[in-house]
């Protein structure tokens, strides 16, 4: 209980952070909350021949505008500052996200989608930058572990919200984007722009008045590659669950529900593990990240029942809770204020890239392989060659200590 009192007492800047935490789930929701909502929405659109086509490219389409985008909105938020640009995008996601309401027509929906994934695209770039730009590394490590733990919380509400809200109408989902509207207002009073706190005394961990130090390519290409690779893994399981625990009989989606259920909960301990490893080194992050995810996505292909499956997928649930805050804290770490807008949109594209390009990947895999369970093999085993890597790199690191 003190440990927990702890924390919370670490915690600073407690307004900004939470609205932070609730503004980085926005764009989660363009996913979260659309799932339940697609046998509805096809068969609303049963007139249409291709609406069982359109509907799940309407889903993926703000992931497509924010991989796009994202590298703009960086360069937008160093050169214009942060807050004028997520005001804006905010108040556009609920516009954008909302419209659905008024159409009724698949493809006006998703021309929607797209610019709501523009509004999405500013949002991210510009907290995830307010992250690294009002806080040290410590309060960092605190936030992104808070923004961990409710985020399965928050996912879980909304699912619940928008299976009710479908019930009602056809397109009763898309009133979850209205939330926008209240955490714009929190926004516009208690967020502030970092170079006006600074003027003001406000504490804060980004140092304005530095001199502006070269642009860093070398750890921009660095940090594209790595995120782009760790978020192709990332996406295996949750686009293609479904059906490699087909290839061990679970064919009901009942059933896979119930067998993913605890499973699922372990992306808490992920969260967990983040914070106990984030006093190491960078390298150790990320290559416990990536064994973790090997070894999940690789028993699952090796897998020969149902319960070894959902075995399997603790491991890789827990991978998967430590994805995120890990890859984050890592690229903060590696640009100053005056480039921290744009490594965080380069940030934001590769990550969403890697979102769009892991079900071709997987589907190439599929048909080399013979089985989802083989491709399933192959990602697991690429994610242990990258975990090997991560940990090589970070041996030859390391300080060496001069002989007497």
């Amino acid at each position: 209980m003190q440990a927990v009192t702890n924390f919370f007492r670490d915690l600073t800047l407690k307004p900004q952070g939470v609205i932070v935490v609730l503004a980085a789930f926005l764009p989660i929701i363009a996913i979260v909350a659309m799932g339940p909502a697609v046998p509805a929405m096809i068969q609303h659109f049963a007139d249409d021949p291709d609406a069982r086509a359109k509907v799940p490219a309407m889903i993926g389409a703000p992931g497509l505008a924010m991989a796009i985008l994202a590298p703009f909105a960086g360069l937008l938020v160093d050169r214009f500052g942060r807050r004028p640009l997520l005001l804006a995008c905010t108040a556009l996601y609920g516009v954008f996200g909302a419209a659905p309401l008024l159409l009724n027509d698949l493809d006006h929906i998703y021309y929607s989608r797209l610019l709501l994934g523009v509004s999405e695209a500013g949002i991210l770039t510009v907290v995830n930058t307010l992250i690294g730009d009002y806080w040290d590394e410590k309060g960092r490590k605190n936030w992104l572990f808070l923004q961990g733990l409710l985020g399965p919380f928050l996912a879980g509400f909304v699912a619940l919200i928008v299976g009710y809200a479908t019930a009602v109408q056809w397109n009763g989902v898309f009133f979850v984007y209205l939330v926008a509207f209240p955490i714009w207002a929190m926004m516009f009073v208690w967020l502030f722009e970092p170079k006006q706190a600074a003027a003001k005394g406000v504490a804060i961990a980004a140092e304005i008045d530095a001199p502006k130090p070269p642009f860093p390519a070398l750890n921009l290409a660095i940090i594209a590659s790595v995120t782009l690779f760790c978020s192709m893994l990332y996406y295996v399981f949750i686009i293609n669950g479904a059906l490699v625990f087909r290839e061990v009989g679970v064919t009901e989606p009942q059933t896979y529900a119930a067998l993913i259920f605890i499973p699922q909960f372990f992306i808490l301990a992920g969260a967990g593990l983040f914070k106990l490893l984030s006093n190491h080194s960078y390298t150790v992050q990320i290559a416990s990240f990536l064994a973790l995810m090997g070894a999940g996505l690789a028993a699952m292909g090796v897998a020969g029942t149902p319960a070894m499956m959902a075995a399997a997928l603790i491991v890789q649930q827990t991978a998967a809770g430590m994805a995120v805050p890990t890859l984050i804290n890592w690229t903060q770490s590696k640009f100053d204020y005056h480039h921290r807008g744009t490594g965080m949109g380069m940030w934001t594209a590769a990550f969403f890239l890697g979102q769009s390009q892991s079900p071709r990947l997987v589907h190439v895999l599929d048909a080399e392989v013979g089985s989802m369970q083989g491709a399933f093999l192959v990602a697991g085993c690429a994610a242990l060659g990258g975990a090997a890597v991560a940990g090589l790199m970070g041996m030859m690191s390391r300080p060496r200590v001069a002989q007497a």
